[in-house]
Protein backbone atom coordinates (compact mmCIF):
# COMPACT_ATOMS: atom_id res chain seq x y z
CA UNK A 1 0.00 0.00 0.00
CA UNK A 2 2.84 2.54 0.67
CA UNK A 3 4.71 1.97 -2.45
CA UNK A 4 1.37 2.42 -4.46
CA UNK A 5 0.65 5.36 -2.96
CA UNK A 6 4.13 7.09 -4.80
CA UNK A 7 2.78 5.85 -7.96
CA UNK A 8 0.81 7.57 -10.65
CA UNK A 9 -2.31 6.45 -12.34
CA UNK A 10 -2.56 4.53 -15.80
CA UNK A 11 -3.84 6.59 -18.60
CA UNK A 12 -6.83 5.99 -20.94
CA UNK A 13 -7.02 8.50 -24.37
CA UNK A 14 -9.60 6.54 -25.94
CA UNK A 15 -12.35 9.14 -25.73
CA UNK A 16 -16.25 8.63 -24.67
CA UNK A 17 -18.89 10.18 -26.80
CA UNK A 18 -22.34 9.78 -26.16
CA UNK A 19 -22.04 7.28 -22.99
CA UNK A 20 -24.03 8.58 -19.99
CA UNK A 21 -21.84 8.85 -16.74
CA UNK A 22 -23.86 9.33 -13.26
CA UNK A 23 -21.35 10.62 -10.62
CA UNK A 24 -22.93 11.39 -7.28
CA UNK A 25 -21.26 14.07 -5.53
CA UNK A 26 -20.00 15.73 -8.38
CA UNK A 27 -20.41 19.84 -7.53
CA UNK A 28 -16.35 19.93 -5.91
CA UNK A 29 -13.01 17.94 -5.28
CA UNK A 30 -12.95 14.57 -6.88
CA UNK A 31 -16.10 14.74 -8.63
CA UNK A 32 -16.20 17.55 -10.01
CA UNK A 33 -12.64 17.02 -11.68
CA UNK A 34 -14.18 13.46 -12.73
CA UNK A 35 -16.98 15.13 -14.29
CA UNK A 36 -14.86 17.53 -16.40
CA UNK A 37 -12.57 14.39 -17.56
CA UNK A 38 -14.94 12.70 -18.82
CA UNK A 39 -17.19 15.42 -19.86
CA UNK A 40 -13.66 16.31 -21.98
CA UNK A 41 -13.73 13.00 -23.83
CA UNK A 42 -17.52 13.37 -25.30
CA UNK A 43 -19.29 12.29 -22.49
CA UNK A 44 -22.49 13.13 -21.31
CA UNK A 45 -23.35 13.74 -17.57
CA UNK A 46 -26.14 13.06 -15.00
CA UNK A 47 -25.08 14.47 -11.39
CA UNK A 48 -26.68 13.72 -7.77
CA UNK A 49 -26.23 16.38 -4.89
CA UNK A 50 -28.15 18.16 -2.29
CA UNK A 51 -27.28 21.72 -3.24
CA UNK A 52 -29.27 22.50 -6.61
CA UNK A 53 -27.54 26.59 -7.10
CA UNK A 54 -24.39 24.30 -7.00
CA UNK A 55 -26.08 21.36 -9.28
CA UNK A 56 -26.81 24.42 -11.53
CA UNK A 57 -23.83 25.83 -11.86
CA UNK A 58 -21.93 22.58 -12.45
CA UNK A 59 -24.39 21.81 -15.94
CA UNK A 60 -23.62 25.07 -17.15
CA UNK A 61 -19.68 25.33 -16.45
CA UNK A 62 -19.86 21.86 -18.03
CA UNK A 63 -21.80 23.05 -21.19
CA UNK A 64 -20.06 25.83 -21.98
CA UNK A 65 -16.88 24.18 -22.51
CA UNK A 66 -17.66 20.86 -24.27
CA UNK A 67 -20.05 20.18 -26.43
CA UNK A 68 -22.21 17.20 -24.33
CA UNK A 69 -25.56 17.01 -22.08
CA UNK A 70 -25.73 17.80 -18.75
CA UNK A 71 -28.88 17.24 -16.35
CA UNK A 72 -29.01 16.64 -12.45
CA UNK A 73 -30.58 14.42 -9.81
CA UNK A 74 -31.83 16.40 -6.11
CA UNK A 75 -30.88 14.08 -3.46
CA UNK A 76 -29.35 14.78 0.36
CA UNK A 77 -28.07 10.94 0.81
CA UNK A 78 -28.71 11.78 4.49
CA UNK A 79 -32.13 10.91 3.82
CA UNK A 80 -33.41 7.75 2.58
CA UNK A 81 -36.78 9.08 1.32
CA UNK A 82 -34.10 11.14 -1.03
CA UNK A 83 -31.61 8.20 -1.88
CA UNK A 84 -35.13 5.92 -3.08
CA UNK A 85 -36.36 8.71 -5.45
CA UNK A 86 -33.29 9.15 -6.77
CA UNK A 87 -33.10 5.87 -7.43
CA UNK A 88 -36.21 5.48 -8.83
CA UNK A 89 -35.40 8.29 -11.15
CA UNK A 90 -32.26 6.66 -12.35
CA UNK A 91 -33.93 3.02 -13.01
CA UNK A 92 -36.61 4.74 -15.20
CA UNK A 93 -34.19 6.33 -17.46
CA UNK A 94 -34.67 5.62 -20.79
CA UNK A 95 -30.76 5.28 -22.18
CA UNK A 96 -28.28 3.08 -20.69
CA UNK A 97 -26.17 4.15 -18.01
CA UNK A 98 -22.60 3.76 -18.75
CA UNK A 99 -20.54 4.26 -15.84
CA UNK A 100 -21.56 4.83 -12.36
CA UNK A 101 -19.82 6.76 -9.87
CA UNK A 102 -19.82 6.71 -6.47
CA UNK A 103 -18.20 9.29 -4.69
CA UNK A 104 -20.78 11.31 -2.53
CA UNK A 105 -19.51 10.88 1.05
CA UNK A 106 -18.99 12.49 4.02
CA UNK A 107 -16.41 12.16 7.14
CA UNK A 108 -17.59 13.13 10.74
CA UNK A 109 -15.77 13.20 13.75
CA UNK A 110 -18.51 13.20 16.29
CA UNK A 111 -20.63 10.16 16.29
CA UNK A 112 -23.67 11.53 14.63
CA UNK A 113 -27.44 10.64 13.32
CA UNK A 114 -29.60 11.36 10.44
CA UNK A 115 -32.96 12.09 10.59
CA UNK A 116 -33.66 8.44 9.76
CA UNK A 117 -31.84 7.28 12.84
CA UNK A 118 -28.47 5.75 11.56
CA UNK A 119 -25.45 6.54 11.98
CA UNK A 120 -24.32 9.68 9.70
CA UNK A 121 -21.04 7.74 7.62
CA UNK A 122 -22.65 4.72 7.29
CA UNK A 123 -25.63 5.75 5.81
CA UNK A 124 -23.96 8.48 3.34
CA UNK A 125 -21.20 6.59 2.64
CA UNK A 126 -22.40 3.03 2.40
CA UNK A 127 -25.90 2.40 2.33
CA UNK A 128 -27.09 4.59 0.40
CA UNK A 129 -24.78 3.30 -2.26
CA UNK A 130 -26.76 -0.08 -1.63
CA UNK A 131 -29.98 1.55 -1.90
CA UNK A 132 -29.19 3.12 -6.06
CA UNK A 133 -27.25 -0.29 -6.92
CA UNK A 134 -30.17 -2.59 -6.02
CA UNK A 135 -32.68 -0.29 -7.90
CA UNK A 136 -30.25 -0.18 -10.53
CA UNK A 137 -29.81 -4.10 -11.09
CA UNK A 138 -32.32 -5.11 -13.42
CA UNK A 139 -31.53 -2.07 -15.99
CA UNK A 140 -27.82 -2.78 -15.94
CA UNK A 141 -28.69 -6.48 -16.40
CA UNK A 142 -30.79 -5.36 -19.12
CA UNK A 143 -28.30 -3.13 -20.56
CA UNK A 144 -25.65 -5.86 -20.81
CA UNK A 145 -22.83 -3.69 -20.14
CA UNK A 146 -22.03 -0.99 -17.50
CA UNK A 147 -19.21 -0.63 -14.95
CA UNK A 148 -20.12 0.85 -10.94
CA UNK A 149 -16.72 2.22 -9.62
CA UNK A 150 -16.94 2.88 -5.74
CA UNK A 151 -14.51 5.56 -4.70
CA UNK A 152 -13.50 4.16 -1.65
CA UNK A 153 -10.38 4.45 0.81
CA UNK A 154 -7.49 2.59 2.27
CA UNK A 155 -9.05 3.82 5.54
CA UNK A 156 -11.20 0.66 5.43
CA UNK A 157 -8.11 -0.35 6.50
CA UNK A 158 -9.33 1.38 10.20
CA UNK A 159 -12.01 -0.78 10.86
CA UNK A 160 -9.54 -3.60 11.64
CA UNK A 161 -12.04 -6.04 12.72
CA UNK A 162 -14.73 -5.41 10.26
CA UNK A 163 -18.02 -4.57 11.13
CA UNK A 164 -19.97 -4.42 14.33
CA UNK A 165 -23.28 -5.14 12.57
CA UNK A 166 -25.05 -5.57 15.68
CA UNK A 167 -23.41 -2.31 16.76
CA UNK A 168 -23.72 -0.04 14.01
CA UNK A 169 -24.38 3.09 16.04
CA UNK A 170 -21.32 2.58 17.94
CA UNK A 171 -23.40 2.23 21.47
CA UNK A 172 -21.10 -0.34 22.53
CA UNK A 173 -17.77 0.27 20.98
CA UNK A 174 -15.59 3.01 21.31
CA UNK A 175 -16.66 5.40 18.50
CA UNK A 176 -14.03 7.81 16.32
CA UNK A 177 -14.38 9.50 12.72
CA UNK A 178 -11.71 7.42 11.25
CA UNK A 179 -12.91 4.05 12.43
CA UNK A 180 -16.90 5.03 11.39
CA UNK A 181 -15.46 5.86 7.99
CA UNK A 182 -13.51 2.75 7.79
CA UNK A 183 -16.61 0.54 8.70
CA UNK A 184 -18.66 2.40 6.00
CA UNK A 185 -15.86 1.72 3.28
CA UNK A 186 -15.28 -1.88 4.28
CA UNK A 187 -19.35 -2.15 4.11
CA UNK A 188 -18.70 -1.11 0.47
CA UNK A 189 -16.41 -3.12 -0.30
CA UNK A 190 -18.12 -6.46 1.37
CA UNK A 191 -21.23 -5.24 -1.02
CA UNK A 192 -18.80 -5.48 -4.22
CA UNK A 193 -18.52 -9.30 -3.37
CA UNK A 194 -22.32 -9.51 -3.73
CA UNK A 195 -22.46 -7.82 -6.59
CA UNK A 196 -20.01 -9.36 -8.13
CA UNK A 197 -21.42 -12.19 -7.58
CA UNK A 198 -24.73 -11.07 -9.35
CA UNK A 199 -23.38 -9.51 -12.05
CA UNK A 200 -20.68 -12.62 -13.07
CA UNK A 201 -20.60 -12.77 -16.54
CA UNK A 202 -23.04 -9.94 -17.88
CA UNK A 203 -20.57 -7.84 -19.04
CA UNK A 204 -21.52 -5.09 -15.51
CA UNK A 205 -17.91 -4.93 -13.50
CA UNK A 206 -18.18 -3.61 -10.41
CA UNK A 207 -14.95 -2.35 -8.56
CA UNK A 208 -13.46 0.23 -6.08
CA UNK A 209 -10.67 2.91 -6.18
CA UNK A 210 -8.63 4.48 -3.25
CA UNK A 211 -7.99 8.05 -4.73
CA UNK A 212 -4.54 8.91 -3.38
CA UNK A 213 -4.30 11.80 -1.12
CA UNK A 214 -5.75 14.44 -2.81
CA UNK A 215 -6.53 18.12 -1.35
CA UNK A 216 -11.28 18.24 -1.07
CA UNK A 217 -13.53 19.91 0.63
CA UNK A 218 -14.15 16.45 2.84
CA UNK A 219 -14.83 17.26 6.36
CA UNK A 220 -15.68 20.79 6.42
CA UNK A 221 -18.55 20.32 8.28
CA UNK A 222 -16.14 19.34 11.26
CA UNK A 223 -14.78 21.21 13.94
CA UNK A 224 -11.63 24.04 13.87
CA UNK A 225 -9.73 21.74 15.43
CA UNK A 226 -10.32 18.84 12.77
CA UNK A 227 -10.04 22.03 10.07
CA UNK A 228 -6.57 23.20 11.02
CA UNK A 229 -5.22 20.04 11.40
CA UNK A 230 -6.32 18.69 7.96
CA UNK A 231 -4.94 22.27 6.46
CA UNK A 232 -1.72 21.62 8.25
CA UNK A 233 -1.02 17.97 8.17
CA UNK A 234 -3.19 16.14 5.10
CA UNK A 235 -3.54 19.56 2.60
CA UNK A 236 0.08 20.28 2.39
CA UNK A 237 1.09 17.16 0.99
CA UNK A 238 -1.65 16.49 -1.16
CA UNK A 239 -2.32 16.02 -5.13
CA UNK A 240 -4.61 17.29 -7.40
CA UNK A 241 -8.49 16.02 -7.73
CA UNK A 242 -7.46 15.59 -11.60
CA UNK A 243 -4.94 12.39 -10.76
CA UNK A 244 -8.03 10.72 -8.99
CA UNK A 245 -10.07 11.80 -12.29
CA UNK A 246 -7.45 10.56 -14.22
CA UNK A 247 -7.53 6.89 -12.31
CA UNK A 248 -11.76 6.83 -12.45
CA UNK A 249 -11.88 7.67 -15.92
CA UNK A 250 -9.38 4.58 -16.86
CA UNK A 251 -11.54 2.54 -14.46
CA UNK A 252 -14.24 3.47 -16.00
CA UNK A 253 -13.62 3.50 -19.72
CA UNK A 254 -10.21 1.41 -20.45
CA UNK A 255 -10.60 -1.92 -22.71
CA UNK A 256 -8.16 -3.61 -20.11
CA UNK A 257 -10.66 -3.46 -17.52
CA UNK A 258 -13.76 -4.91 -19.92
CA UNK A 259 -13.75 -7.95 -17.53
CA UNK A 260 -12.19 -7.06 -14.26
CA UNK A 261 -14.86 -6.95 -11.38
CA UNK A 262 -14.51 -6.98 -7.36
CA UNK A 263 -11.08 -5.51 -7.65
CA UNK A 264 -10.06 -2.69 -5.26
CA UNK A 265 -7.54 -0.45 -7.28
CA UNK A 266 -5.23 2.64 -5.17
CA UNK A 267 -5.80 4.73 -8.21
CA UNK A 268 -5.25 1.78 -11.23
CA UNK A 269 -2.53 -0.09 -9.18
CA UNK A 270 -4.47 -3.44 -7.91
CA UNK A 271 -4.27 -4.62 -4.56
CA UNK A 272 -5.41 -6.92 -1.90
CA UNK A 273 -8.61 -5.36 0.59
CA UNK A 274 -7.99 -5.58 4.39
CA UNK A 275 -9.16 -9.32 5.50
CA UNK A 276 -12.44 -7.87 7.23
CA UNK A 277 -13.30 -6.63 3.77
CA UNK A 278 -12.91 -9.99 2.37
CA UNK A 279 -15.20 -11.78 4.54
CA UNK A 280 -18.18 -13.83 2.56
CA UNK A 281 -19.91 -14.23 5.68
CA UNK A 282 -20.10 -10.83 6.80
CA UNK A 283 -20.83 -9.83 3.04
CA UNK A 284 -24.00 -12.29 2.98
CA UNK A 285 -25.12 -11.20 6.57
CA UNK A 286 -24.57 -7.29 5.88
CA UNK A 287 -26.87 -7.22 2.13
CA UNK A 288 -29.91 -8.88 4.36
CA UNK A 289 -29.15 -6.00 7.09
CA UNK A 290 -29.13 -3.55 4.44
CA UNK A 291 -32.31 -4.86 2.55
CA UNK A 292 -33.93 -4.65 5.94
CA UNK A 293 -32.26 -0.81 7.06
CA UNK A 294 -32.62 0.82 3.24
CA UNK A 295 -36.34 -0.42 3.36
CA UNK A 296 -36.13 -2.83 0.43
CA UNK A 297 -37.80 -6.18 -0.82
Amino acid sequence: MLRNLKLSPELCAQEFDNRLVVITGATSGIGYATARKYASQGADILSIHRNEAKSQQLCETLQSQYPIACIYLMADFAKLADVHQAAEELSALDRPIDVLIHNAGVFVTQRTFTGDGLEMAFQVNYLSTFILNYYLREKFLNQRASRILFVNSEAHRFAVWGLNLDDLAWEHHRYSGLKSYGAAKTAQLLSMIKLSEYFAGTGVTVNAMHPGNVKTNSGQNNGPIYKFFKRLLVDRTAKSPEVSAEALYYLGVSDALANTSGKFFNLTTEEEPAPPALDEEAAEALWALSLKLGGLK
